[in-house]
């Protein structure tokens, strides 16, 4: 009776604990002098050294795909990974002409020769099909993708990680169906409209490039304790989000502008867990989401370590009461 008694009160300390954070940063989100969305950013180009008025998310698409890449110390795995997705880019471009393209680099706070590394990418391809945004600061991997959502050109917005772990030609499998279930949910919403007057961007659809075909594999290769961590998390994740994606953390998502509007201008989490943010948000707002899978390679270098299990658990935590409790305010974009 009184180990129940223990970690009840144990429970208690933890569900108080995370309300006053979630208090404490609502008060600050809403008594903050300066939205970092409204400000008016700018983009340096290294070539000329000038600096070019940056686009918002609520801006019209100027691209047909953006591509959003994290980095944070990533100048041992950034340059191969990225020359590889301007290889299918440019390739690509000159056997469609109607294909255009941008990747954005978000440079997380590196401390290491990241942001030098981008800028010769830039340098190479031009500001117009490479643009970097520097945080400063490390904020968090969804922190990062966010602000590259939201300052991003395309009627297509992917992230992807900056380790090259999944194909970057996998995208087509993601924007097929995107394609598909946008023209039906656009001929649902608008009877009499024509395929040729159809933009991809004004639909709401979600794309969550997927390794849980590869589960079966993973698990009879790690060890016990790995496979037992994994399975509480997706419980975890389950409780926190719902059904209806196997596989939340996959860093290869597509979402069409108008789902990334939505998405993003409401993303709370930071770091680990704004993936089950996203799928507990495609939820709220009806985004139909797709699972796809895609090939996916472990590269040397992970980020992702045993410890950041009780931050992922303290992040789905905070969502959970953040929400629950209407402190998360959801704004319609």
């Amino acid at each position: 009776m009184e180990l129940l008694l223990t970690v009840a009160k144990l429970g208690l300390t933890l569900v108080l604990i995370v309300f006053s954070v979630v208090v404490l940063e609502a008060w600050r989100r809403r008594h903050s002098n300066v939205s970092v969305d409204t400000v008016t950013a700018t983009l340096e180009d290294p070539t000329s050294l000038k600096q070019v008025p940056c686009p918002h998310i609520s801006d019209a698409a100027e691209k047909y795909l953006s591509l959003i890449v994290p980095a944070f110390n990533e100048e041992q795995r950034l340059p191969a990974a990225l020359q590889e997705t301007m290889d299918y880019l440019q390739g690509r471009a000159s056997r469609d002409k109607s294909f255009s393209y941008e990747v954005v680099i978000v440079d997380d706070g590196s401390v290491d020769g990241t942001k030098r590394v981008a800028f010769d990418f830039v340098r190479k391809y031009t500001l117009d099909n490479v643009r970097v945004i520097p945080l400063g600061k490390n904020q968090g991997k969804g922190e990062a993708i966010r602000k590259g959502m939201m300052h991003s050109r395309g009627e297509l917005l992917l992230m992807l990680d900056a380790d090259g772990a999944t194909q970057v030609t996998d995208l087509e499998k993601l924007e097929n169906q995107i394609l598909a279930v946008a023209r039906e949910e656009n001929s649902i919403r608008d009877p009499a409209s024509k395929h040729s007057d159809f933009k991809i961007g004004d639909v709401q659809v979600s794309a969550f490039g997927s390794r849980a075909h590869l589960e079966e594999k993973a698990i009879a290769t790690r060890k016990w304790y790995r496979n037992f961590l994994m399975k509480g998390f997706h419980l975890v994740v389950l409780l926190a989000a719902g059904s209806g994606i196997r596989d939340t953390q996959c860093g290869f998502k597509m979402f069409t502008r108008a789902a990334a509007r939505r998405l993003f201008t409401n993303i709370h989490l930071k770091r680990w867990c704004f993936d089950v943010e996203l799928v507990f948000l495609c939820k709220r707002f009806n985004i139909p989401m797709l699972e796809i899978s895609v090939k996916w390679s472990e590269i040397p270098g992970s980020k992702v370590s045993m410890l950041s299990i009780p931050n992922m658990l303290w992040e789905l935590a905070l969502m959970s009461v953040g929400y629950r409790t209407g402190l998360w305010k959801i704004h319609q974009a």
